[in-house]
Order: C-alpha cells, then sequence, then structure tokens
C-alpha cells in the first residue's frame, strides 16, 4: 500500500509494531541488558531502568514516529521538510544518519559472532570441555580476523536481501517471521531459567530492589541504555514513522513497543540469571557473560548442548531485527534525498558497511595496536563515538527540537488523528523539560568520562 505522494506505508498495524520492536529489540536486550544488570546490583538498577523507558525513552519516541510520518521523508529530509529550508536542525538527521551507518559498520562484526556461536552449538563445541577451553573459543574468534571478516560478510548479506525487498515485501514480511520466532525462542529459555534450581536468586536479583548497591554511575548507565535500547537518536523511528498511516494511534502503538521491548529485555535477564545462579556463578561477569560465561553454564547443565542453540539463534534473530532498521534509514536517506532506485541504494550502503567494519573485525588481532580515539582501538573507538556522542546530540537535538521549536499545532494534530489527543499535555511536559535535561546529563558524564571533556578544559 502506498500513499497519495506515492512512499510505501506499513500493510499493516501489526507489521510496524512487529518491525519498530524488532528494531529496538537487539543484543542491547539479549547481550547488553543483563550483564549491565549484573554489573549494577540487579533490582534497584532495573526499577530506575523502567523509569526512564517511561520518562524519556517513550517521550522521545513518540517524537520521532511524529516527525518521521507529518514530513513522510527520511531522518534529514524531514528535519528540511519542517524548516522548509537547510537550517541547523538538519544536524539531528545527519547525526543520526552517521550514528545508524557507524553502528551498522561494527554491530554486524558482533552479531557475526553469534553466527560463529551457533556453528559452534550445532558443532558440539562446547561439551565435555573444562571451563577454561570453552572460555577461550571467544579469544581464538576474535582472535582470527578471517573468520570474522566471513561471518561479518555472511550477517550483511542477510541484511542485504531482506531490505532489499521494501517496507512490506521485506522488512514487513520478515519481521512478522523473525519476531514470533524471536519471542518463541526466548519463552522457551524463560521457562527453563524458571524451572531452574536458581529461578527463586534469579527473581531477587531482578526484582528485589537493593538501593546500597545503585551508584549515581548506574543511574547513569540505565538512563543512557534506556535510551539506546529503544533504537533512539539512529535515524531508524523517524524513518519507520515516515511510513505509518495517518491514523495510526502513535500512543498507543509507542506504548506496544516499549512494552514488548522492555518485556524482552526482562525475560532474557530471567532466562540467564537462574541458570548461572544455578551452577554457583556470578551474574557481574561484564560484556564476558554471553561468549564466555554462558556457554560455560550450558556445558554443565542437562540439556545444554539443545539450549545453547537456542539462545544463539535467539542472539542472531535480534541481532538481524535491528540491523535492517539501520540499514533502512541509510536506505531512505538515498531514496528521498539522493533519487536512488532501491535496490542500488541497499546494495551500496550495505557493501560501504562490510568495507568499513572491516577494521572492526581486525581490532583484536591484525589492527589491535591501531588506536583511533585515545589508547581505544577501531571498534572501541566506534562504539564511543556513536554510544556517548552521536546518539546522545541526536536525541537532545530533536527533544529541544520538538518541545521549543516545531509548531504545537502540528504537534497535537499528529496525537489526535490516532484519538491520542487527550495525552499531547503530558507528552509535551516531558518531550519540553524532562527528557532533554535527561539526555544532557548523560551526555555531559559520558563527555566527561571519556576524557573529551578534560582535554577540552585543557585548551583554556
Amino acid at each position: 500500500m502506498n500513499n497519495s505522494t506515492g512512499r510505501a506505508l506499513w500493510a499493516s498495524r501489526l507489521g510496524f509494531i512487529l518491525a519498530a520492536a524488532g528494531s529496538a529489540v537487539g543484543l542491547g536486550n539479549i547481550w547488553k541488558f543483563p550483564y549491565i544488570v549484573g554489573e549494577n546490583g540487579g533490582g534497584a538498577f532495573v526499577l530506575v531502568y523502567l523509569f526512564c523507558i517511561a520518562l524519556v525513552g517513550l517521550p522521545i519516541m513518540m517524537a520521532e514516529f511524529m516527525i518521521g510520518r507529518h514530513t513522510r521523508r527520511d531522518a534529514v529530509g524531514a528535519f528540511i521538510a519542517l524548516e522548509h529550508r537547510r537550517s541547523f536542525w538538519v544536524l539531528a538527521g545527519w547525526t543520526s544518519i552517521t550514528a545508524a551507518f557507524i553502528i551498522l559498520s561494527y554491530y554486524s562484526v558482533v552479531a557475526g559472532w553469534t553466527l560463529d556461536y551457533i556453528y559452534r552449538a550445532l558443532a558440539g563445541s562446547f561439551n565435555d570441555l573444562p571451563a577454561v577451553q570453552i572460555e577461550g573459543l571467544f579469544d581464538g574468534l576474535i582472535a582470527d580476523g578471517p573468520r570474522q571478516i566471513l561471518w561479518h560478510l555472511l550477517f550483511i548479506t542477510f541484511c542485504l536481501g531482506i531490505v532489499i525487498g521494501g517496507v512490506q515485501r521485506g522488512i514487513e514480511r520478515w519481521a512478522k517471521i523473525l519476531m514470533p520466532v524471536l519471542l518463541a525462542l526466548l519463552a522457551l529459555l524463560f521457562v527453563n531459567g524458571m524451572l531452574s534450581k536458581g529461578a527463586w536468586e534469579g527473581l531477587n536479583f531482578m526484582f528485589r530492589p537493593d538501593f546500597h548497591k545503585l551508584t549515581p554511575g548506574a543511574v547513569l548507565e540505565a538512563m543512557g541504555h534506556a535510551f539506546f535500547t529503544l533504537s533512539l537518536g539512529m535515524a531508524a523511528m523517524i524513518t519507520y514513522g515516515s511510513y505509518l498511516n495517518r491514523n495510526e494511534d502513535l500512543l498507543g502503538s509507542s506504548l506496544r513497543i516499549v512494552l514488548l521491548d522492555t518485556m524482552i529485555a526482562l525475560m532474557a535477564g530471567l532466562a540467564i540469571f537462574p541458570i548461572v545462579f544455578s551452577v554457583g556463578m556470578e551474574p557481574a561477569a561484564g560484556p564476558g557473560l554471553i561468549f564466555k560465561t554462558i556457554p560455560v553454564v550450558f556445558s554443565q547443565i542437562t540439556g545444554g548442548a539443545f539450549l545453547a542453540i537456542l539462545f544463539f539463534l535467539l542472539l542472531a534473530f535480534a541481532a538481524l531485527t535491528s540491523a535492517i532498521s539501520l540499514l533502512e534509514a541509510q536506505v531512505s536517506y538515498l531514496i528521498d534525498e539522493r533519487g536512488w532506485g532501491r535496490k542500488r541504494a541497499t546494495t551500496f550502503l550495505a557493501g560501504l558497511a562490510f568495507v568499513v567494519g572491516l577494521p572492526t573485525a581486525l581490532s583484536f588481532n591484525s589492527l589491535s595496536e591501531w588506536e583511533l580515539i585515545g589508547d581505544l582501538n577501531f571498534f572501541d573507538s566506534a562504539d564511543l563515538l556513536t554510544s556517548n556522542y552521536l546518539l546522545p546530540i541526536s536525541g537532545l537535538l530533536t527533544a529541544i527540537y520538538v518541545g521549543w521549536f516545531w509548531s504545537g499545532t502540528e504537534e497535537k494534530q499528529e496525537l489526535i488523528a490516532g484519538g491520542a489527543g487527550w495525552v499531547y499535555p503530558l507528552w509535551h511536559f516531558l518531550i519540553r523539560y524532562v527528557s532533554p535535561v535527561a539526555v544532557s546529563i548523560v551526555l555531559f558524564f559520558k563527555v566527561r568520562e571519556s576524557g573529551l571533556f578534560a582535554w577540552l578544559t585543557s585548551l583554556f
């Protein structure tokens, strides 16, 4: 289905919700959320995270959908259309498009790790090996540049194959396949966790707040992750919003997406922590929780070989649903602003993301001594640039523009069109005051922690 301008639209509300939820549900939910919960003490961190989702993430998500639907343009073109010219605010669009490209280039490499672990799980590599050797498998993987490049290429090819099909026949069709399978896999792992002997300990850890363990850094981590996990500031939600019907209920759809994303993150934690506790291991394993600790856990429990296959399939599907939204956001820019055809734009951008991702695949081996930002390798530099700067800057600019400079009449009409005009006063207060302040705080401390703040102050 197309609108009067010829722009493709989602065929159904379900398709849109599954695609947008798929964008939000990624490695951040299945990989990052459990380990940062483990690092930051459990229940109190989860509670703060939920508040941040509601007060910061949801209002900005609605704002991005509103911008996309109102303008029917990509993230850059949307701000040009809103201002009727190129202005300072176009920076929000460019920042988000740039973030989407950089994230896809290294995200694909990380997603490739999940493909490698699916292969290892199918081959029985986690069976009958001592823990130290299982943990060493990951070190061997990241030390093997050619192997990472192969998986990186395969994953990018999957993304290319889906996005080149377009909005309905590509992204929406596959969202209706991938998301139900993802939920089914997660449900199986969740039930397994709840039936394990560590279930009660896992539930206590996740949902019993201990505010003595909550540090200021943990609060900032929760706020930053709430922003990142919803795919905000990376052009995806503006682009997906541009394919929405005019009468779509933005509040209802946004709530469903946020609830689905949050539910999956919590279920992932409850699938992982109980089995970690059941074998007497610690939840605060950091980034290595998924690729080092979890394979060891699966090697020690009944049915672990089968569960390992399910788990890494889950990771791969979650990565794929997010990656296709990142690629689509860039493809939409070339189609809208440069007049490219979809096949040409998708092939070019997928190929470019593969090439730019090569240094990431070599960051822990051939290029391990190549320092890009400070003493960080290419992979860590790309992650720092996007997570600490580009995403918060894009989100902050969007919140300020929508809250202070966009016509209140146009904003309200976007909500009224779907029957949610009653929420406008509350939403407008949050997007005008709460969200910009919260994102500014995160941005300030991220800059200070990265050393950029000290470098800037040393110049004066």
